[in-house]
């Protein structure tokens, strides 16, 4: 392959995972919205405190979301670890996500229902970037080459094993 076919490769394959990150994303944040307003609309708390109650049930829909459809390709030997991971980086992205809320909210007075969700929507971008690299770096990482060969062939030689056994059944069975 050449150079740029092998670059345009890499290219469609980081295009179609921002794709699927960003399918993931918007119903997260979808999700993260709802929440957010529900739980303003329906209590009393607190700006920020109903910003990270809606963060965190966003935070769990996007690793179902992110573990079985986006990186579903993905190393999954490491469960506990990947989990581990995802929530500190996550809890990152809260605070980036969150701290701007409060900025607006508490340091500039810029409080009312729009200017929340206004100033939540801005710390959410912020905090996507985020998300987005280390998810992909730290997280959900591509299994290597030489263990995705590897575990090619073992799968290929399962095949021909199996095959061969069962052309030896049906030749006994023939006799």
């Amino acid at each position: 392959m050449t150079e740029h076919g092998a670059l345009r490769v890499r290219l469609d394959r980081l295009g179609r995972e921002v794709a699927k990150f960003g399918a993931v994303g918007a119903l997260g944040t979808l999700v993260n919205f709802a929440v957010f307003n529900l739980v303003r609309h329906l209590t009393d708390l607190h700006v920020v405190r109903a910003s990270v109650i809606a963060t965190v049930v966003a935070i769990v829909f996007n690793y179902v979301g992110f573990r079985y459809f986006t990186y579903r390709d993905r190393d999954k030997s490491g469960r506990t670890k990947e989990l581990t991971l995802f929530l500190l980086f996550s809890a990152v992205g809260l605070v980036i996500e969150n701290g701007v809320l409060y900025a607006a909210t508490y340091w500039f007075g810029w409080d009312s229902r729009i200017q929340s969700n206004v100033f939540k929507f801005v710390g959410m971008g912020i905090a996507t970037l985020f998300r987005f690299w280390s998810y992909r770096s730290w997280v959900f990482k591509t299994l290597p080459a030489r263990e995705a060969v590897a575990h090619a062939e073992s799968f290929l030689e399962e095949s021909a094993d199996s095959a061969a056994a069962e052309e030896r059944t049906a030749g006994q069975r023939a006799r």
